[in-house]
């Protein structure tokens, strides 16, 4: 079987990849940037808004998976609709024989526009069911380690001993462990079929508090919540984007999707995956817990790229301002030292004017940005594409370099380079500026860089020596 995934590099996307490795099957992806998919990996380059190379990561396909979506972009709803209508077009041109898409659980009457895009999304992709087939699988709050849904949980109730909610958190929904999800997604591919099928999974029915609850009862807390009226939608974006790693523009989708109810409305789960009984709600979670203690979180929510961020060009000579420091490499080897810089940041800090740092994501969050609750999926080990903090990692080369791309509130463009030249090893932070104000703000900020930046590569040159 010759088997499309597209959003591999997702949270959903990158776990059913690992799964379809482990298969008989031949595997292709779809991606912008192939640098941040496995080297052992067929890699079409391309995207969903590319139809040339659409249609060639379609070609002699059987079963294509659909794991796309814009949520990070302004215009999603519309991208969405282009998007779904090119794989749709595509697939059939290519005589594709199944579509595979994983949706939100809503009724559309009745959804936010985030769910509404995805149940359209829905729509598009089973349009056609006379020239393709389409298994439609909609999943409601996905609970696992990295996912958007979980870290909102989790934040909230290891920060917060009492809770003064809104009036959603009465809310009904059916949660999922994402890796029923997965086997969901995976088994899709075989079933027999002779139409296109909606399948609605989930767990028991449970309300959004009884989840934050039974999440303290995982983590061996006690917490106390009492939901209020008055709390509006924009408010409670902006409570969640600063007691949590999601940004502002993510919690408002989020939340206004909160207020309706996300219940399974059909049993095709048990009719057609009759072999597959889904986690309980609180199982999800310890297991959840469990990859986090043990460093085997295998993606997260933040590792989904927008529209725009496309592979990156290597060259960021167009940056106006930078600053460079510089030091010879003596007594330390050149591994040691590169292993100890692509430590950097979540737990592990910043190595230097931490208190800095801090302000900086605290103020970033102020203005809806990422800041530095994102932390890292590892303390070690980094990946092209996946988040830091409030970065992105956007090259890697083994024992030379690692670039960073700012992914904080800016007026403009900015990157972290770590580099090992010859016997020399590289600092540099560049910065492109939009316009008055990104020139204002590099030159304000002058002072700081003079403090932080030589003491941080000093400090990164005494950790590799220890």
């Amino acid at each position: 079987m010759k088997v499309l995934l597209t959003g591999a590099t997702g949270y959903i996307g990158r776990r059913l990849k690992e799964k379809l490795l482990d298969e008989d099957i031949n595997l292709r992806v779809l991606a912008r940037n192939p640098k941040s998919v496995r080297s052992d990996v067929e890699v079409v380059k391309g995207s969903t808004f590319d139809i040339h190379s659409l249609e060639k990561a379609l070609e002699g396909v059987d079963v294509a998976y659909y794991l796309i979506h814009s949520l990070q972009e302004k215009n999603y709803r519309e991208l969405d609709k282009i998007s779904a209508q090119n794989f749709l077009n595509a697939a059939i041109k290519q005589k594709v024989k199944r579509i595979v898409y994983l949706g939100g659980l809503g009724v559309k009457e009745h959804a936010s526009e985030h769910l509404r895009s995805r149940i359209e999304t829905g729509e598009i992709l089973s349009s056609r069911p006379d020239e393709i087939e389409t298994v439609w699988i909609r999943a409601g709050v996905i609970i696992g380690s990295g996912s958007a849904s979980f870290e909102i949980v989790r934040h909230l109730t290891e920060k917060l001993p009492v809770m003064v909610t809104p009036k959603w958190v009465n809310t009904l929904a059916q949660p999922i462990g994402v890796d029923d999800v997965v086997s969901y997604l995976a088994k899709a591919k075989d079933i027999a079929l002779k139409k296109s099928v909606m399948v609605d999974i989930g767990s028991e029915i449970m309300s959004y508090k009884d989840m934050m609850l039974g999440c303290a009862r995982a983590l061996g807390l006690k917490r106390w919540i009492f939901p209020l009226p008055v709390l509006t939608i924009k408010l409670s974006s902006y409570w969640l984007n600063f007691f949590t790693p999601v940004p502002y523009n993510v919690a408002k989708s989020l939340i206004e999707g909160l207020s309706s109810e996300v219940i399974v409305q059909n049993d095709n789960a048990k009719r057609y995956f009759p072999d597959i009984s889904p986690l309980s709600y609180e199982d999800a979670v310890k297991q959840a817990i469990r990859e986090m203690e043990e460093n085997q979180v295998l993606s997260r929510w933040s590792d989904a790229k927008g529209k725009e961020e496309e592979e990156f060009n290597n060259d960021i000579s167009d940056a106006l301002f930078l600053n460079r420091q510089t030091l010879p490499i003596k007594g330390v080897s050149k591994e040691r030292l590169y292993r100890t810089f692509c430590a950097i940041g979540g737990d592990n800090g910043w190595f230097s004017y931490n208190w800095l740092w801090e302000i900086r994501g605290v103020m970033d969050k102020m203005i809806g940005g990422a800041g530095l609750n994102r932390g890292r999926r590892d303390p070690y080990n980094l990946r092209v594409g996946e988040s830091l903090d409030f970065w992105r990692v956007e090259d890697i080369k083994v024992n030379e370099r690692v670039l960073l791309r700012a992914q904080m509130k800016v007026p403009g463009k900015a990157w972290l380079e770590f580099k090992i030249q010859g016997d020399e090893f590289i600092q540099t932070a560049y910065f492109y500026p939009r316009g008055l104000l990104g020139r204002s703000y590099w030159y304000a900020l002058t002072l700081i860089h003079y403090f932080v930046f030589p003491d941080m590569i000093h400090s990164i040159m005494n950790k590799a020596k220890q």
